[in-house]
């Protein structure tokens, strides 16, 4: 299957995470964005504050950047989101046709963790794979072992779709990710654990390029 959204060209560079657990989302988003990312996942495993969802994306439409919902992709048309990013738990292969056209061209992203898994994501309706963790990381509980920059090419070399590498990414070794050739890195910790995101957002940017 084709890809199909339009936006799906605008899917490089960083990536941030925001999860609706730290505290003032909201806030660190605007600092996030405000130093120049212009991808914006929102991650709520506990259920979606609409409030925050809201104004998340009025401010990513401020900024001119996309606005990706996790897991939730029934709530993108209620949040007007860009897309959603679908886990191995979220959806089954045969769920994405019909998730496909339910969203009407928005994106749609996978996590992969396997080569298997990646081949199979485009045909199956995928705009772009996260591929990860790459390194250790404490923000995903069920992340599983780092498959480090070694397993980030392999399994990225097994799609020709764009990859947002993902897991324990930082200013300390987000020059490897951006070697490998991948068109995203997916960045979380690095913005909550820092009391400036803004400035964070701009290193990792000029890094990345």
């Amino acid at each position: 299957m084709a890809r199909v959204s339009a936006a799906a060209h605008r899917l490089r560079g960083i990536y941030a995470i925001v999860d609706a657990s730290v505290s003032e989302p909201v806030n660190l988003a605007r600092e996030i964005l405000g130093g120049g990312v212009r991808i914006l996942q929102y991650r709520a495993k506990g259920g979606i504050n609409a409030n925050d969802a809201r104004a998340l994306r009025e401010l990513t439409y401020d900024h001119d950047a996309l606005f990706i919902l996790n897991d939730e992709w029934r709530a993108v048309g209620r949040f007007d989101a860009d897309g959603v990013h679908l886990g191995p738990d979220d959806a089954k292969p045969s769920d994405l046709p019909v998730i496909r056209r339910q969203l009407r061209g928005r994106i749609v992203g996978l996590s992969c963790g396997t080569e298997d898994e990646a081949r199979r994501a485009a045909d199956i309706g995928a705009d772009y794979i996260g591929v990860g963790c790459i390194f250790a990381t404490t923000s995903k509980s069920d992340a599983g072992e780092p498959i480090g920059v070694a397993g980030l090419r392999r399994v990225a070399a097994a799609s020709t779709l764009p990859v947002a590498a993902i897991g324990g990414i930082s200013a300390q070794n987000i020059s490897e990710v951006a070697a490998t050739g991948v068109a995203m890195a997916a960045v979380l910790s690095a913005f909550s654990a820092t009391g400036d995101p803004r400035n964070v957002a701009r290193e990792l940017i000029d890094l990345w390029r």
